[in-house]
């Protein structure tokens, strides 16, 4: 069971970056990172740390424990920028305008 968890995570890290990766290549930029990849890192990260605890191997408990942290802090910082450009759409463009130079 074990090894089945660790092959899980795996599988659900490269799956969830090469869902990243491939609308990447097709939009041509990267713009719009989608959250799917902060929430696969996130449950990916918890399932290769619990994996790594069940081996005894801190170094990766502690490697997996920070990729965790990281994809849960990376998912805020992509939801607040998504909340501030929803906020920044409904102001009149003078306002805007004026935000942007003093920026």
């Amino acid at each position: 069971m074990t090894e089945v968890l660790g092959w899980l995570s795996s599988f659900i890290l490269v799956l969830t970056i090469s869902q990243q990766v491939y609308k990447q290549w097709k939009s041509g930029h990267s713009e719009g990172v989608s959250i799917w990849l902060f929430l696969g890192q996130i449950t990916a990260s918890t399932g290769f740390t619990l994996y790594s605890i069940l081996v005894h191997n801190w170094v990766f408990v502690v490697t997996n424990a920070l990729m965790l942290v990281s994809a849960i802090v990376g998912g805020v910082i992509v939801i607040q920028h998504r909340r501030a450009k929803r906020g920044e759409a409904g102001r009149p463009m003078e306002a805007r305008s004026a935000r942007a130079v003093h920026a």
